[in-house]
């Protein structure tokens, strides 16, 4: 069931991703994949004293839309998933937890890409600075849980890793 790579070429290689095209033998059969190698993210459900969570509205330009999702971002070569978790959840809304909790990991889309998100809920939230990135445009706003599950069901939420954050914060509860 295993595909065999006979070649490999780069296409792209940046800042945050790379895209291969790989010729493999598919039940014996030659055929190409196109791959974006981008590596690992986190994603993470912060939750206040009284239950609610902390959200980030940002623009996303492959999207073409403002969307609301859970803070995320993508893990620095070397850290480890924890680490880049609490880094992203300081700069993008500026709290701190006490409490973290791994929640999930998975491919986001592995069809065409190795990306691959460990998910986080962090607990016993302290306020602080952000420290946003240079372009990022972001803005906290914070829920009910029961608000995000009904904005999911309607499709108000669209963004695939806070479909899953949110859905699990809603299970584990």
């Amino acid at each position: 069931m295993k595909e065999i790579i006979t070649g490999e070429k780069t296409v792209y290689d940046g800042k945050i991703l790379s895209l291969k095209l790989y010729d493999v033998l598919a039940k014996g059969i030659p055929a190409k994949r196109e791959i974006v190698r981008k590596g690992g993210a986190v994603a993470i459900v912060p939750v206040t004293g009284d239950g609610r969570i902390v959200m980030v509205r940002q623009f996303r330009l492959a999207a073409d839309e403002e969307l609301l999702e859970i803070p995320a971002g993508l893990m620095d070569p070397g850290e480890e998933p924890l680490e880049s978790a609490k880094r992203e959840l300081r700069e993008e809304t500026g709290f701190t937890a006490e409490k973290w909790t791994h929640i999930t990991e998975f491919y986001p889309s592995a069809g065409f890409t190795d990306e691959y998100i460990h998910i986080f809920m962090a607990e016993n939230l302290t306020p602080g600075e952000t420290d946003f990135d240079e372009t990022e445009d972001l803005v906290t706003e914070i829920y009910s849980l029961d608000d995000l599950i009904n904005m999911i069901c309607s499709g108000e939420i669209h963004d695939g890793k806070t479909v899953c954050g949110i859905s699990l914060a809603k299970v584990l509860r």
